[in-house]
């Protein structure tokens, strides 16, 4: 069931959405060469709750931190480490949580660290692009498969892939909710867009093959070929016009 916001429910979420906001933020000036992604991932937690909120990953689903961070060819879910370096040259994408008053907030972003190759430069550009061409499709009366679509014309005209294996969806109370906004499709397919309806459209992007594979943790998402991958997410809600992008300062 798509459960849509009332004005006061979006106004307890915008606090959750507000918060991943202000993570992102910080952390273009704070991930460099040298961190650790378990560090990246404490700057994340100490955050959060300074600002009010409860870090939504850590324990969901048995998940054992407060971020997802994913380098180079790790697509999504990658599990902070003591033992792994931040490099000149990585791409790093930070998946970040909130909850706040009951309701959830949910966003991502690649980072480049120091002089990154012109590929992966090409790569962020064409994915958090492609993030926002799918946001314009998020119009009442549309639906759900064309945000799919818009996301997956503009990947793959640019050469890249789209990942299948994982979807946006929507959120509020729960994390994951109904409908599930997948980065690939067609048009005028799935869901009504509706005022009111609130989603995490999040592509993530492959340099070379979009099929994907599990590591031995159980949670690491990496791409079967070993090319690089980006991922950037927002969560939106529908109105009577332009979508309202929730999780932007």
């Amino acid at each position: 069931m798509i459960i849509l916001k009332s004005p006061q429910e979006l106004k307890k979420m915008r606090k959750s959405c507000q918060i991943v906001a202000k993570v992102i933020q910080e952390l273009k000036d704070y991930i460099k060469e040298g961190l650790t992604t378990k560090q990246i991932e404490q700057f994340v937690e100490n955050l959060i709750i300074k600002m009010g909120g409860i870090p939504a990953f850590k324990g969901y689903r048995g998940y054992p931190a407060s971020a997802c961070i994913s380098i180079n060819e790790q697509v999504v879910h990658g599990i902070p480490s003591e033992k792994v370096f931040i490099k000149e040259g990585d791409i790093v994408s930070v998946d970040v949580g909130v909850l706040c008053e009951s309701f959830y907030g949910d966003g991502a972003y690649t980072y480049p660290v120091g002089r990154i190759s012109e590929e992966a430069e090409r790569l962020l550009r064409v994915t958090e692009e492609a993030l926002y061409k799918g946001i314009s499709e998020a119009v009442q009366g549309k639906r759900v498969g064309d945000i799919s679509y818009a996301i997956q014309m503009h990947v793959e005209s640019n050469g890249f892939s789209v990942v299948r294996a994982f979807v946006g969806h929507g959120i509020g109370r729960s994390l994951h909710e109904e409908p599930p906004v997948p980065n690939f499709g067609s048009k005028g397919v799935g869901p009504i867009l509706k005022k009111g309806m609130t989603l995490a459209i999040e592509p993530m992007v492959n340099v070379g093959t979009h099929e994907v594979e599990i590591l031995s943790d159980g949670w690491t998402a990496v791409t079967k070929d070993g090319s690089l991958s980006a991922h950037f997410e927002h969560t939106i809600v529908i109105t009577e016009g332009e979508p309202e992008i929730l999780t932007k300062i």
